[in-house]
């Protein structure tokens, strides 16, 4: 699976220089008492709607100009940012940018074992098999689900799927696995404060599910535990330690920054808990390290979608044009990786450097 292949618009921008006041007059206009009732229900005019809540407010009768720090913006998963192309969203990640939306591909990978051992060509070419198109505020992780969903209903679905981080939670690795799919892709960081000055992370503590208690690296064991239900609606477990006990701990600063009660833990259902730290512990590996290099190849992949069919650049407007344009792309490079195939012409771009490209002359002529 690909990392995510940004697909950018650039969007008309014309209706920044609209004024407030006309964007107030052609909606009250539209809403007044003698107008058509369905008039107010055409997309467009929702759009101007939606185009001037998110750039102004009215307080009485004065009308202001929305400013983030003070006023507050649209999240970009709803924010419009053309009134041309109402789909399309504004993203940002690793530092870029773009307008738009995003396509995930998932292409096969062969068993190195099986190669050309002359040629080093894979027995059989990897091909695209799935293509999924959203709008660029959606994240990567929202999309395991449906790729997984799509792969099942065309029967394709793997027993082992590599994709980076952004592709992994603690509830994904086990909601593939029920369905037969290991995950190696690596867990986001632990951004807690314990870990982030070296001191006591929830990994360091011993947990007795069946005991329903846990116990500290100083070997303190815990004085309450209690199932909950996180704000997000998943399923959690509060382990508290005797604050008595925390205080007088001389250990304390490496494990909590509480100052009157004790270390508190927020634990996953076992089943989540135990692959988690399954998955954490699998980067450590050369055995994980080897077998996750096969996910180096879908970056050839996301290169020949951006460089030979163009897919960086959306050449319609909308959601449902933009996903048939990825289809078509991912259609022509499995037309080309066969063709390649079939013909016996090898697709490796391996880059040559000036130097390298001296010495082989050199070589030929003696």
């Amino acid at each position: 699976m690909s990392c995510g292949c940004r697909t950018a618009r650039r969007p008309a921008r014309s209706w920044r220089c609209s004024t407030a006041g006309t964007a107030t007059g052609c909606w009250s206009r539209c809403t007044a008492a003698g107008a058509p009732g369905w008039l107010k229900e055409l997309p467009a005019v929702q759009a101007l709607r939606r185009i001037w809540i998110q750039q102004y407010y009215r307080d009485g009768e004065k009308v202001t100009r929305r400013e983030e720090r003070e006023h507050g913006l649209p999240p970009g998963r709803d924010r419009i940012i053309s009134p041309y192309d109402r789909d399309a969203r504004y993203s940002e990640k690793h530092g870029m940018s773009w307008l738009g939306y995003q396509g995930h591909f998932t292409e096969t990978i062969s068993d190195p074992a099986d190669d050309d051992p002359d040629t080093g060509q894979p027995a059989v070419p990897n091909l695209v098999t799935g293509v999924q198109t959203t709008h660029a505020a959606v994240p990567d992780v929202a999309m395991t689900g449906p790729v997984h969903d799509n792969l099942e209903a065309s029967g394709l679905l793997p027993g082992e799927h590599d994709v980076d981080s952004g592709y992994v939670s603690a509830d994904l690795l086990v909601s593939a696995r029920r369905r037969g799919i290991t995950l190696p892709g690596p867990l986001l960081a632990d951004t807690s404060a314990q870990a982030r000055g070296g001191g006591y992370t929830a990994d360091m503590f011993a947990i007795g599910w069946d005991r329903r208690q846990a116990t500290c690296p100083q070997g303190v064991v815990s004085s309450r535990w209690a199932p909950l239900r996180q704000r997000d609606g998943k399923e959690a477990i509060s382990v508290r330690f005797p604050a008595a006990t925390c205080r007088a701990c001389l250990a304390r600063d490496q494990c909590t920054t509480a100052k009157w009660s004790g270390r508190q833990l927020f634990l996953r259902p076992r089943e989540i808990h135990e692959a988690v730290a399954a998955a954490r512990a699998g980067p450590d590996t050369r055995h994980w390290k080897d077998r996750y290099k096969a996910r180096a190849g879908v970056e050839g992949l996301m290169h020949q979608a951006t460089c030979v069919t163009g897919i960086r650049r959306a050449r319609h407007l909308g959601l449902g044009k933009t996903r048939l344009e990825h289809l078509a792309a991912a259609t022509a490079i499995n037309v080309i990786r066969l063709d390649a195939r079939y013909a016996g012409h090898s697709l490796d771009r391996t880059r040559t450097t000036h130097l390298q490209r001296v010495d082989l002359a050199s070589a030929a002529s003696t």
